[in-house]
């Protein structure tokens, strides 16, 4: 303890440059801390503007193929409409033989409608899932069905307008006729044996004339040979 008071005695006046030295090592250390502490929060401030970056991708890439999934579901809503529509004409007889255009394959605007129906089909994704992951197929889905929709209304109008006009007078008389015996061909208060014969009778008027879908000819011949055969 005297060494210590000896020497403090003698060599006092280094207590203020030691003092500046050891100040300005404090604040060497603290300065240091800081930037340590910045760098933290800097590394800190990234990872989580980098989390929120991720965050908001991943939303807006569930929102994109929401969205996709959505607009794709609407095209096949769309092609299954229009399916609708020709189903209407190719099991309803009645109504096929008031607008035969439909299924006359020498007409430009048929023949355009039943091509493009056969392209969308093509493409038609068994499932939805199917399609989702690859946009080159999506478009060209959408594109096809948006075709079929087109062909399917330029066609439906041009048979509405013409209805039977294309036909002779003696012709559209026959076309006449064979809508009333398809009628009783497909009328269950009718006798087995009628219906059989209207059919025949039908068959005979329509000869030359127009050709029945197959889907028509076989829920007709189900109905009438079934309960025959039954």
């Amino acid at each position: 303890m005297e060494s210590l008071l000896h020497f403090a005695g003698n060599f006092w006046w280094l207590i203020f440059p030691l003092s500046g030295v050891i100040g300005g090592a404090v604040r060497g250390v603290s300065a240091a801390n800081e930037r340590r502490a910045q760098r933290r929060l800097e590394r800190y401030r990234i990872k989580q503007e980098t989390k929120v970056a991720l965050a908001r991708e991943k939303a807006a890439g569930q929102t994109r193929a929401d969205g996709t999934r959505r607009d794709m579901a609407k095209v096949l809503q769309r092609h299954d409409a229009t399916d609708q529509r020709w189903l209407s004409y190719e099991i309803d007889v009645a109504k096929l033989l008031d607008f035969p255009v439909m299924t006359d394959m020498r007409e430009p605007l048929t023949l355009a409608f039943h091509k493009a129906k056969s392209r969308a089909d093509l493409l038609r994704p068994a499932q939805l899932d199917d399609i989702l992951g690859d946009r080159a197929a999506q478009v060209e889905y959408r594109d096809a069905v948006g075709e079929y929709v087109a062909a399917f209304d330029a066609a439906e109008s041009e048979a509405i307008r013409r209805r039977r006009s294309d036909f002779s007078a003696e012709d559209q008389g026959r076309l006449a006729r064979a809508q009333h015996l398809l009628r009783l061909a497909g009328d269950e208060a009718a006798t087995p044996q009628e219906r059989q014969n209207a059919y025949g009778r039908a068959q005979k008027e329509l000869a030359g004339l127009i050709v029945l879908p197959p889907a028509a000819r076989a829920a007709i011949e189900s109905k009438v040979l079934g309960e025959l055969e039954a």
